[in-house]
């Protein structure tokens, strides 16, 4: 190592206290995203965010800060530095609910420390890694060390509802080469993840009383005042997910990436509304009433695909799909299912940053460094704001600590990960920035 790595990680040793206290502080504010439950007592992004950027202030960052939505925003710190060597270290301060408080063995919101971890909702999800981007920054200037590119911290909300602060973000701030996003990943170094979006297709029948229902499905006497049989929505929509589901199998068996599980791409159908009547939120008006012939059913799917895929191409083969199930009908010829892509503005584009790219090849070097276990290149299962930097042409990697109990009871993060995962990042800035 070099001196100039030695000197920022004897920093961090003589200082651990520091990313400890951090993380417990932000910790004790209890951030929970309000789409998923709403009460300002818990709902405290805001606060974490002034507490975010007193350190900020305080280690000479420029520092922004704006609402994405009411009383919750954004912020971002920033160093002066050249363009060509510049970074951004990122992560999110919203958190999931506590769930079943009778399951924790400790108070959510204390961020005490026990068995060398510090516990509480949002400990390694992700306020620990939040920390941890503060903490090498500080350990960067305590060892006086200047850099030569630029270097911004970027922390966000709404990212564990589809990751609008970061999308918000990357639309307004100046971007850079490359980006750690620092979620946990038990030391180990990610540059892949797949992408994913929310598609609702809809699918149309033809209304009709269910006291006739056998005029739609048996045969009848073609006589004088017949009534026009009914289409049964929700029938057709079975025969879809079955035909889905076969189309999933073959995009699951024909598509795989070195870093990723195989059969990665899955289409989840994830909510199934059925009914009577195109209500004005583009779902049915009558789910109550099984005496009507249903003539709308809405599909809304989970649609995955693969760290090396196009969106275009993914989107042209799904459309392609459903244009020849449709053809397979001689109702749905003329009556042909509607897909809305990007339900609910969601989009994650998919990050497939080389294994080569020079910040996976440093957090690599640092972490085989500096960790008690190697660290492994392996791509990631989920999503990650990483998506919304790839979209945007920057070179993200993720790579945080490790813990355990994320999006359930008991959270907590490894104090010595933790400290580890300091080293790494200040030492990825050096070799990122370099020094001027």
């Amino acid at each position: 190592m070099s001196d100039t790595i030695s000197a920022v990680w004897k920093a961090v040793e003589e200082d651990r206290d520091y990313v400890v206290g951090l993380t417990r502080d932000i910790v004790r504010i209890p951030s929970v995203n309000p789409k998923f439950q709403a009460d300002p007592a818990i709902n405290r992004e805001a606060d974490v965010q002034t507490r975010l950027a007193g350190e900020l202030e305080a280690l000479g960052f420029g520092v922004d800060r704006w609402d994405v939505f009411p009383d919750r925003p954004n912020l971002t710190g920033e160093w002066a530095g050249s363009d060509e060597r510049s970074l951004i270290l990122c992560g999110h301060v919203d958190v999931v609910p506590v769930g079943d408080q009778s399951k924790w063995n400790c108070d959510p919101f204390g961020g005490d420390i026990k068995d060398g971890r510090i516990w509480g909702r949002g400990a390694i999800d992700m306020k620990a890694g939040v920390a941890a981007c503060v903490a090498a920054a500080r350990a960067v200037r305590k060892a006086g060390v200047k850099l030569d590119g630029r270097l911004a911290i970027h922390t966000v909300v709404d990212e564990e509802a589809g990751g609008f602060g970061a999308m918000d973000l990357v639309k307004r701030s100046r971007l850079a080469k490359s980006a750690i996003i620092a979620e946990p990943t038990w030391g180990n170094i990610v540059p892949a993840e797949g992408g994913l979006t929310w598609v609702r297709v809809t699918i149309f029948g033809k209304q009709a009383h269910a006291g006739w229902r056998f005029n739609s499905i048996w045969p009848q006497p073609h006589v004088e005042g017949r009534l026009t049989p009914g289409v049964n929505a929700i029938e057709l929509a079975t025969r879809f997910l079955m035909a889905l589901r076969d189309f999933e199998t073959s995009r699951c068996r024909a598509n795989w990436h070195p870093l990723v599980p195989a059969g990665l791409a899955t289409i989840n159908p994830g909510v199934i509304r059925g009914g009577a009547g195109m209500g004005p939120d583009g779902t049915p008006a009558i789910m109550t009433n099984a005496a009507i012939i249903p003539d709308i059913v809405t599909i809304d799917l989970d649609y995955k695909f693969m760290p090396q895929e196009k969106f275009e191409d993914v989107k042209a083969e799904f459309e392609n799909f459903i244009h020849h199930f449709a053809a397979s009908d001689a109702w749905m010829r003329d009556h042909p299912p509607a897909i809305e892509w990007d339900l609910f503005g969601l989009n994650f584009p998919p990050m497939n940053t080389p294994v080569d790219a020079p910040i996976v090849q440093s957090l690599n070097r640092r972490a085989t460094q500096a960790q008690a276990k190697a660290p492994v290149i392996k791509g990631f299962e989920a999503v990650t704001d990483a998506a919304h930097y790839a979209g945007a042409g920057v070179v993200p990697v993720i790579y945080g600590p490790a813990g355990d109990g994320f999006h359930g009871d008991n959270e907590c993060v490894e104090i010595d990960s933790l400290i580890e995962t300091t080293k790494v990042i200040a030492a990825a800035i050096i070799d990122t920035c370099g020094t001027a």
